[in-house]
Formats: C-alpha cells, sequence, structure tokens
C-alpha cells in the first residue's frame, strides 16, 4: 500500500494516536475496575443527538440495581462526574442521573466533537464511584486526568465547532459522524470529509438550506404510514428520500436494504444532493442508542405506543416506551409541528408533558382533542361518518370516502385509517397539495410493491392469504380485528416470535392471535431470531399457550421456518378459506412462494 502523505498522512496519525490512547485508558480502567454488589451496568455509549434523556451530545450509562443496591450510588457518581468534568476544563457541561424501574442512567453533556472523551470521562467518574461505595483503593485522579486531556487534545476539531456555531446562527441543520460533515439537506447541501473541513468563510451559505423533513414514530404503523407520506409527496411531483426497517430509498433508486431507522440511514437520505423532502422512520432503538440525526425536522408524529421490546436501555414501562417515542419531539424545529394519535391512551399521557405545537388525529371526530384543536382554530384530521377528513384551522378543507381508500379493507382495517390519517397530517403540515393526498391515497395499494410485509394479499386454491408483519400483541390484534369481518368457511394462522421476548410476551402474542379465531395454527421456528433460547423453546412456549387458551393439540402443526409454514398453510387450504401469516422472518421467501403459487 504506498504511503499516506501530507494533511492526510497526518490526520491518519493522529486519529492512531488516538485510538491507542483510548485503549490503552480503557486497559487501565478495566484491570482496576471494582465490582459493586447488586449492581450491573451495559457499556457507557455515545449520544449524537436528541433521544430519551436530553438533546444534548455526550455520554450514557445504563445501571441496574436490585433492592441491595446502595441508594447513593447516583449521587455518588454525580459528585464524581463533576469533579472529573471540571478537571478537564468541561465545567459548564451537565450531569443528570434519571431513575428507572431497575436502575438508573447516567448522563454527562460534552463538546459534539469529543464524544469518545465523553464516554472515558463517565467510565473514570465510575470508576471512583465504585471505589467510594465498596471502600477500595482508587487510581491517581491526575494521571488519569493527564490521560483522558491528551485523548481529547487528538480528539478536538476546532473546525467542526465553528461550523456548527455558524450553521447554528445561519438556521441550517449540520449533520457529523466519524468520518463526514454536511450542511443543509438533500437539495440543499453540501458534504465534507471530517479531515478536511472548510473555514466558516469559505462555505458558499446561501446555497444551503434545510428540506421538508418529517419524522415518524411509533410502536406500530410507522413503516405505512413513512410510505404514504413518500407516496404522496412522489405523487405531488416531490424527488422523496425515505428510510425505514426495510431500505433507504432516494427517488426510485435503493441506496441499501435493511433496518435503516436509525440515525445513519437519515443521514445518508439528507446528504443526497437529489432529495426534495424526507420521511424518516425513526424505530425505539436508535432513538436509545445513539439519538436522533436532526434537530431541525418540521413535522414529528408518534403512531401510538404499545408494549414492546421492553428491558432494553433502561427502557422498563410503558411509560419509559412512550418517553422514548416522544423524544422526537426534542427533533423539530422552532416553528415545528408534533402529530399524535388521540386514541392512544399511553400517547394521551405522554403528551401531557409536551409543549409543542400538536395537531391530533382519531378515529372519532368527537374526542375531546379533536375537539380543542377545531376550538383553537389548530389543524387535525379525523373520520366523520366513513369519510377521512382534514381540518385546516378553519374548515373541512379536505375530504376523501375510507371506502376509497385501498389499505383501509373499505374501513376494516382500522389501524391502517389510522396510519392514513397520521400520513394526512403529515402531509399538510409539510404543504402537500390535496389533490396529491388524494391520488395517492387511492393508488396505494398493500401489496409487495407499495406496502411490502403490511396486509399484502394473495389468492390461492379459492382461498384469500394475508402477509403481515405483525409480531407484539397491539399489532396482531390490529391485523387480526381487521380480517375479522371477512367472511370464510375455515381460518388458518401462522405465527412466531422473536426469543427475546418474556414468557409471557409470547404467550400474549399466541392469546392475541386467537382473536382471529383460526380452525388450524402452524407455530414456526426462526432460527435467526432465537436471541438466547434453545431451539424449539419459543414455538413450545406458542403451542402451551393456545393449549391453555382451549385449542386441541391437533390443531396445531409445526414448521421448522416461516417460508416452510407458508408451504404447510398452502398445503392445508381449500376453496373459501382465509389465512393469515404472521411473517417475522423469511417474508421475501414466503412472497415469493406465494407468488410462484400463482402460476
Amino acid at each position: 500500500m504506498p504511503a499516506v502523505s501530507g494533511w492526510r498522512g497526518a490526520m491518519l496519525k493522529t486519529v492512531t494516536e488516538r485510538d491507542n490512547l483510548i485503549d490503552r485508558l480503557e486497559t487501565t480502567l478495566d484491570s482496576h475496575e471494582t465490582p459493586v454488589e447488586h449492581v450491573s451496568f451495559e457499556p457507557a455509549r455515545r449520544q449524537t443527538g436528541p433521544g430519551l434523556i436530553w438533546d444534548r451530545p455526550g455520554a450514557i450509562v445504563d445501571v441496574y440495581l436490585t433492592d441491595s443496591a446502595p441508594r447513593s450510588l447516583a449521587e455518588t457518581w454525580e459528585k464524581h462526574a463533576r469533579l472529573v468534568l471540571d478537571a478537564i476544563g468541561w465545567t459548564h457541561q451537565t450531569i443528570i442521573t434519571r431513575p428507572f424501574q431497575g436502575g438508573v442512567h447516567l448522563a454527562l453533556s460534552a463538546p459534539p466533537d469529543q464524544l469518545y472523551s465523553a464516554v472515558l470521562a463517565a467510565r473514570i467518574a465510575w470508576h471512583y464511584c465504585a471505589a467510594e461505595l465498596m471502600d477500595r483503593q482508587s487510581l491517581i485522579f491526575a494521571e488519569l486526568i493527564a490521560d483522558l486531556k491528551s485523548i481529547m487534545a487528538q480528539e478536538a476539531n476546532p473546525a467542526l465547532i465553528s461550523l456548527i456555531t455558524e450553521a447554528t446562527a445561519q438556521e441550517v441543520d449540520i449533520l457529523f459522524d466519524d468520518d463526514t460533515v454536511s450542511i443543509g439537506h438533500g437539495v440543499g447541501s453540501r458534504t465534507w470529509p471530517i479531515d478536511d473541513l472548510p473555514t466558516v468563510d469559505d462555505v458558499a451559505w446561501r446555497d444551503l438550506h434545510d428540506i421538508p423533513l418529517a419524522l415518524i414514530t411509533g410502536t406500530n404503523g410507522k413503516t405505512t404510514t413513512t410510505r404514504l407520506c413518500a407516496a404522496i409527496a412522489r405523487a405531488a411531483g416531490k424527488v422523496v428520500g425515505l428510510t425505514s426497517t426495510d431500505m433507504v430509498r432516494v427517488g426510485d433508486e435503493v441506496l441499501d436494504r435493511g433496518d435503516y431507522s436509525g440515525p445513519a440511514g437519515g443521514r445518508m437520505v439528507l446528504r443526497d444532493p437529489r432529495a426534495q423532502i424526507a420521511f424518516l422512520e425513526v424505530a425505539r432503538g436508535g432513538i436509545l442508542r445513539r439519538g436522533l440525526p436532526t434537530r431541525r425536522a418540521r413535522v414529528a408524529a408518534v403512531t401510538n405506543v404499545a408494549r414492546d421490546h421492553l428491558g432494553e436501555y433502561g427502557v422498563t414501562t410503558l411509560a419509559d416506551l412512550a418517553e422514548t417515542k416522544f423524544a422526537v419531539a426534542r427533533s423539530l424545529a422552532e416553528d415545528g409541528v408534533l402529530i399524535l394519535n388521540a386514541d392512544d391512551p399511553n400517547v394521551l399521557e405522554a403528551a401531557k408533558a409536551v409543549t409543542s405545537t400538536t395537531w391530533w388525529f382519531s378515529l372519532d371526530p368527537a374526542t375531546s382533542q379533536i375537539a380543542d384543536n377545531r376550538a383553537m382554530g389548530r389543524p387535525c384530521a379525523y373520520l366523520k361518518q366513513d369519510v377521512l377528513t382534514f381540518f385546516d384551522g378553519k374548515a373541512e378543507a379536505w375530504s376523501l370516502p375510507v371506502a376509497d381508500v385501498p389499505i383501509t379493507l373499505a374501513g376494516a382495517a382500522r389501524h391502517n385509517i389510522q396510519n392514513v390519517l397520521a400520513s394526512l397530517c403529515v402531509s399538510k403540515a409539510l404543504g402537500m397539495p390535496g389533490r396529491a393526498i388524494t391520488s395517492a391515497l387511492t393508488q396505494f395499494i398493500s401489496d409487495p410493491r407499495d406496502n411490502p410485509g403490511r396486509l399484502n394479499e394473495f389468492q390461492y386454491n379459492g382461498a384469500r392469504i394475508f402477509v403481515d408483519f405483525a409480531h407484539n400483541p397491539h399489532s396482531i390484534a390490529a391485523v387480526c380485528d381487521a380480517l375479522a369481518a371477512i367472511p370464510s368457511k375455515r381460518r388458518l394462522i401462522m405465527l412466531s416470535q422473536p426469543g427475546d421476548r418474556s414468557d409471557q410476551d409470547i404467550s400474549d402474542a399466541m392469546a392475541t392471535a386467537l382473536r382471529f379465531r383460526p380452525d388450524l395454527i402452524v407455530v414456526t421456528e426462526i432460527a435467526d431470531y432465537l436471541r438466547g433460547r434453545a431451539l424449539h423453546e419459543t414455538p413450545a412456549l406458542l403451542e402451551r399457550s393456545a393449549i391453555a387458551n382451549g385449542v386441541q393439540p391437533e390443531k396445531i402443526l409445526h414448521a421448522a421456518s416461516p417460508s416452510e409454514g407458508a408451504k404447510r398453510v398452502l398445503d392445508e387450504v381449500w376453496p373459501g378459506d382465509l389465512a393469515l401469516l404472521l411473517v417475522l422472518s423469511d417474508r421475501e421467501d414466503v412472497v415469493e412462494i406465494l407468488e410462484g403459487s400463482r402460476a
């Protein structure tokens, strides 16, 4: 490999020196770690954008406690964190401790160009906290601080700080990661390597601007809502950037496939110079791990909050989960709009702490949130006598019969009506014209092209077969309820569960699936979702739940994978039957099997 020369070689040397210093300091702390009785913790992580704790960059440690853990732990860590921050010159940085059920978050803020140093500062504070709590000898403070200051000197990027300061003054977004810095969004953006940044005076600020941007989150419905919004913007003639749990796409080009519901996907879209408008699906994991990618979104939406993925990153209750989802409000620009579901009790409770301008949507026009918005002259959306209706602050300015929107199954899919109402609010808040909204909603179909994995319908041997990604009780109930009104001779259902759910969650998933009133159940293993459980353990839990709820054992079949399960269903269906395949894994294979069966 040829030698690297000039400033790039110097930068590479600096990065290598920094990494070596970090490794040395981490090794020192690891070798002198003091276990604290009844306490465990996750490694500190960098927080780059708004998240559950706050909207500041910094570092967070999640600490888990038993009833016998020291009650003074948070206070002790906070004391040592303050000593560390003051010693390294971060006297204006903030410390916060946030208790949760079974533990506490320990967080400190930091300059955005020194987040690796922030993680080490949090670790050093923990070292002295643990030593004090357990009355053990600690390392020499001055030596650790000297090592940390050396790392800070290597990590500091004054050019980045100058650009952040000026971008804030210019009211334009700036996005940065370990490799790249960009100012503005999409067609109004410019991107540079982080080790080759321009001076403030060399940036053509007049050419840089943000694009209309919405962040969409929720336990269920966020993917469909994001896709609906993208379809509406395309109908309006826009080049659309979209991120989701499936892919990153700009216009008609898929930039990459996979779960891009975290900040990396958002940065990918917002740095694409073709994007004129963007819709970013935002999942719980990305918010908790790194935070949101922007602080200048025009719109944020929360579709609902339901029990799912509890127990990770200190999110142990529905209230914690709601607070996590509502972190999107911290990403809003000063004049941004927060769009909320008035039919969800968890959303209603969490909204009490919100100060953002709020537009509500509901299946009931008489709900108090809709009535209040109308009285205040604030936009909202609702279902009024089977007609989707948008109130623009003065009048009911747009409407469409729900029967004209295919994904609602003529109104039977109530969850999709809510998704449509959410997308209606998001689109109106971003200035999309009514004719584009009508055109997109009347043409958007729940098939593998428009909305893959969400109530996709197939025909086989005279039976109707639906494929859906639903995997938690809330989403399973929504899908089963949507199909309840469809007449059939027999009903068949296939389902599986990931192994990282609790025994109760897995049992609840099966109990909820029985609302479908199945005559035959196919339980499948998903080997790539074992997540700590033994092979066959999760299907056995599902089977026991079904039997405990009155299903005869001979009505339960097993399959080694979702694709094998789909084949078993096809072998069993008769003309007039209705089958629901709840597919968490192997979705493309299942769809290929079903599409091949049409021939």
